[in-house]
């Protein structure tokens, strides 16, 4: 059975635009909170309210998947929640603006809080949305798709805090009722709101929920009874009684041996530190390119592209690497080399040349992360339990992402800036240690088409 590669294409279209606000969020939300024109606030505060998205989605991701499963419309399951929860975020996008042009912090934090609500109620719809229109055996390659197109949401909205976010704030006349000095980030918005109504308007025309779950019936159907070959599929909300009753079962550790299950909680540790490292590094790298290094406007996000661009081009021979020495040694070698980086990095006064190394680099040592370890956590899962070891997957990512910027924002501002890659590396290495403890998950994956080594999380 061959995998719809156009409509799998077009289903991506939903987290494509998740994946270019995350990017401009990420990026420009903490240069807003910290202008001292605008709110002036700390790096521990700053750091506190750039946690919040990581504290919600831990609750609400797993709330609103759970109700989007038991929805039933006319337009599917979990279209309702990707398009009304796409037109409050962009809504709440753009009257950021507002709060920002009065200098109201109340008024900015709660416009915030529901942007990150709206995005929390389509987060999870968005990504359940290719695993319920795709049968199991080919969700590896839908889900290399995803990413992909991912990569692509987020590459643009590095290139268009590139080309709105302006040099020379003071002298820019298009920056109408903006202070001197004070950057006009509207542009950059309404690029970043275009792009996700596109996206979703070309997700909605094209990918009718319901319509396509019973043709995606049939297929399975047709193949079945030409090939002889029993195919999986599950549909959101209705697993079978073994599902139920594992689902109703005790902690999930309880079904591991012992040492896989001293493996597994090494490897989550591992997650929760390279987390810990990497995350620092993204939440603050626009704060300390323009404080540190002098970096102009949005010029902080050539770095960072090159950064993307070399960890998608490092998926393909990755992935044939780690089939060859093992995803453990991958893994390793990738915290090497991101550790390297960050220590060199540390040492830099200046963008030069070889700082656009140093991030290719990184980009490499991530794709060697990604492309490993969840499979790793699910090598080591046992059958129904899959589902829950990837729900404690992202707890340990997402809680590592809760914990950094509060952490590494209270070291920026009352340290030194300069603690940002000391910092990254002190962390790395703490992940290479438990890294090296974790002894099982290591099977080799089965051969694969070559589009499939771009299978990682998000």
């Amino acid at each position: 059975m061959k995998l719809n590669y156009k409509r799998t294409l077009l289903i991506s279209f939903a987290f494509m635009s998740l994946s270019a606000f995350w990017q401009m969020y990420d990026n420009v939300i903490p240069l807003i909170l910290q202008n001292p024109l605008t709110f002036g606030l700390g790096e521990t505060v700053t750091g506190i309210i750039m946690a919040i998205d990581n504290v919600l989605a831990i609750f609400l991701m797993p709330f609103f998947g759970a109700l989007s499963d038991k929805a039933n419309t006319k337009i599917g399951k979990r279209m309702p929640f990707i398009v009304f929860g796409t037109i409050v975020a962009v809504v709440m996008l753009l009257t950021l603006t507002v709060a920002e042009r009065l200098v109201s912090l109340p008024l900015f934090i709660v416009i915030l809080f529901i942007l990150l609500m709206a995005m929390s109620l389509y987060r999870s719809p968005a990504v359940a949305l290719m695993p319920d229109l795709t049968p199991n055996q080919l969700r590896s390659k839908g889900n290399a798709i995803i990413n992909l197109m991912g990569a692509v949401g987020g590459a643009y909205a590095l290139v268009a805090i590139m080309v709105f976010t302006p040099k020379n704030f003071a002298t820019d006349p298009s920056h109408l009722w903006i202070a001197e000095g004070h950057p006009n980030y509207l542009w950059l918005f309404v690029a970043i709101v275009a792009f996700m109504l596109i996206a979703v308007m070309v997700l909605f025309a094209t990918i009718k929920e319901r319509k396509i779950s019973h043709i995606v019936k049939e297929e399975i159907a047709s193949y079945e009874k030409v090939t002889g070959e029993k195919v999986e599929v599950e549909i959101a909300g209705e697993g079978g009684a073994e599902d139920k009753k594992a689902a109703s079962t005790g902690h999930a550790f309880r079904h591991l041996d012992a040492p896989v299950r001293k493996s597994m909680i090494f490897l989550l540790a591992s997650i929760f530190l390279w987390f810990t490292a990497y995350n620092a590094v993204t939440t603050a790298f626009s704060r300390y390119a323009i404080k540190v290094w002098g970096v102009e406007g949005g010029g902080y996000a050539q770095l960072l592209m090159i950064a993307m661009v070399t960890a998608i081009i490092a998926f393909i021979p990755i992935g044939i690497i780690s089939s060859k020495i093992g995803r453990k040694k991958t893994i390793l070698i990738g915290i090497v080399l991101m550790s390297v980086c960050y220590f060199l990095a540390a040492f830099m006064t200046s963008v030069n040349p070889l700082m656009y190394v140093f991030f290719g680099t990184i980009g490499i040592g991530w794709a060697s992360i990604n492309v490993n370890s969840y499979p790793m956590v699910v090598e080591m899962a046992k059958g129904h339990d899959i589902g829950r070891f990837t729900g404690i997957y992202y707890v340990f990512s997402m809680s590592a992402q809760i914990f950094t910027p509060v952490f590494s924002g209270f070291l920026l501002e009352h340290v030194s800036y300069k603690t940002l890659f000391p910092y990254a590396v002190i962390f790395s290495v703490l992940a290479f240690i438990t890294m090296t403890r974790v002894y099982h998950g290591d099977s080799k994956p089965l051969r694969k088409v070559a589009i499939e080594n771009f299978d990682v999380d998000d």
